[in-house]
């Protein structure tokens, strides 16, 4: 039939652009790097981005960031923390934002690794605040199981890690080789804008934080990043490691948004039963973006914790 060959060729292109279209986005080099008000540090798993807010002499806060939104999701908090006298620092996971794309799956020991070696380069020693964010809760975590001896004080915001209420489409995308890469670059671009969309009308600590989450799409690497992490880290379960930090005594404090849409409902029910030391609050009216669309109140209830004794 002659409309056979045409048919093949459709299928083709339908196949090929979306991975074409992944190749001609902008790479991150020294040109794109001109605009980060930060510094790098060159780290075995490539060129990392940071950046410090705060007095010098000040404790150390370091902030991990979650599987989408780069280090500018802690503008808010880490004013506010400084302004508690924090030294904080602040940096991109590799894949996003200023950091590096190095491929390879992003499990654990993948972002474990690279903050271990931020660290080391920044000499940050022990005693200092670990916060994470969403899947930077789980990265988090996985550091203060590893270096219990290490940390002041973990801190937990929407902590991933606990188990996925995802859909059928990403199981799909988690599971299926091939399948999973193409659905991904070929429905992600558009989901991502959709979900931050979403975000646009309500307050927030970080000016345009909506069209800089967006700007991570025109960058190669963010897309197999995010598929990487959901492969990896996001696939783990972590009850383990606070069953840990529960039996070292480490002081260990989650925070909720009550109207989370991303965080399984579970979660905090699932974090009390396997470590019932952890503190755990609630922020009424908050989604998955509490730290920058609720900022005031998560600095609240972490000052007030640390006046209840936390520290």
């Amino acid at each position: 039939m002659i409309w056979l060959p045409g048919l093949s060729v459709v299928l083709l292109l339908l196949i090929v652009i979306p991975f074409l279209r992944e190749r001609l986005r902008k790479p991150m080099n020294a040109q794109e790097r001109q605009a980060a008000s930060g510094a790098f540090a060159a780290l075995s798993g490539g060129l990392t981005y940071y950046r410090w807010t705060g007095p010098l002499r000040g404790p150390v806060a370091v902030c991990v960031h979650g599987l989408t939104t780069p280090s500018f999701v802690w503008d808010g908090v880490a004013q506010g923390l400084a302004a508690m006298g924090y030294r904080v620092l602040i940096y991109d996971l590799y894949g996003r934002g200023f950091s590096d794309r190095p491929g390879g799956l992003q499990d654990r020991g993948f972002f474990v690794a690279q903050l271990e070696e931020l660290l080391e380069d920044q000499q940050v020693g022990d005693d200092f605040t670990l916060i994470g964010y969403s899947m930077g809760g789980a990265i988090a975590t996985a550091y203060a199981a590893a270096h219990p001896g290490r940390l002041r004080e973990l801190i937990l915001l929407a902590p991933a890690g606990f188990g996925s209420s995802s859909g059928r489409l990403t199981r799909v995308i988690r599971q299926v080789p091939l399948l999973g890469d193409w659905l991904m670059q070929a429905l992600y671009p558009a989901l991502h804008i959709r979900g931050t969309e979403r975000e646009r009308p309500l307050p927030g600590s970080v000016p345009g934080i909506v069209d800089l989450q967006q700007r991570e799409l025109s960058y190669r690497g963010f897309i197999p990043a995010v598929l990487a992490s959901l492969r990896g880290i996001l696939a783990e379960d972590f009850t383990t490691d606070h069953r840990r930090l529960h039996a070292e005594g480490m002081p260990v404090m989650a925070i909720w948004g009550q109207q989370d849409a991303v965080i399984p409902p579970t979660s905090p029910g699932r974090l009390a039963e396997h470590a019932r030391s952890i503190r755990q609050e609630e922020i009424p009216g908050a989604g998955h973006g509490l730290p920058y669309t609720h900022t005031d109140e998560v600095l609240k209830i972490i000052a007030r914790n640390h006046r209840r004794g936390l520290l």
